[in-house]
Parts: C-alpha cells; structure tokens; sequence
C-alpha cells in the first residue's frame, strides 16, 4: 500500500513540475471559477426574479381578498339599510292603498240613475 502512494507522490510532483502541465492546470481552475461565480450569479437573478413573482401574486391575492371583503360588508349593511326601510314602505303602501279604495265623489253629488 505504501508503494501505491509513493508512486502517486511521485507522479503527481512530476506533473506538477511540468509548466505545460501547471499552465493547463490554471487555465481550467480559473475557468471553474469564473464559471462558478456566473452560475451564482444567475442563480441570484433567478431567484429575485421569482421573489418579484411572488410579491405580485401576493399582492394580488391580497387585492382581491379586500375587495371580496368589502363586497361582503356593503350586502350586510344592504341588508340592514332594507330592513330599517322595509317598515316605513309597507306602511306607505297600506296607506296608497287605502286612499285608491277610497271613492273619489263627493257625498253631496247624486248618482245618475
């Protein structure tokens, strides 16, 4: 087992001695960075996106609950404002009714037979 990693010591302090080796090295690390940083970046710009999303969604749920809850309120006071007017109307249509049963002639006219 030691005789493994003496020789993967040995290969790899090789290759890293190599400047073609060591150059190729770099160019790849810099461009897993560069890559990684990109992706964070994206991924960033992703999710506030998606977070702007969301807002609007909220804000629109909330739009329509006020407006739903507004609508529920104007029919209870509906409700309330005809019962508080449903008394004095059927007293004036029981009064306008009463007056068209009235007879319309005066008693001192005579009735032509």
């Amino acid at each position: 087992m030691r005789n493994i990693i003496e020789q993967l010591k040995s290969w790899l302090s090789n290759t890293v001695e190599n400047p073609k080796v060591r150059k190729r090295g770099l160019i790849a690390t810099a461009v897993f960075l560069i890559l990684q940083i990109y992706f964070v970046r994206e991924l960033i710009a992703a999710e506030l996106l998606f977070v702007l999303a969301f807002v609007v969604c909220l804000a629109l749920a909330g739009i329509f609950y006020v407006v739903g809850t507004l609508g529920e309120r104007s029919f209870d006071l509906i409700e309330a404002g005809v019962k508080a007017a449903s008394g004095p109307t059927r007293r004036g249509i029981a009064a306008i009714e009463e007056y068209g049963r009235k007879s319309v002639r005066h008693i001192s006219s005579e009735s032509a037979h």
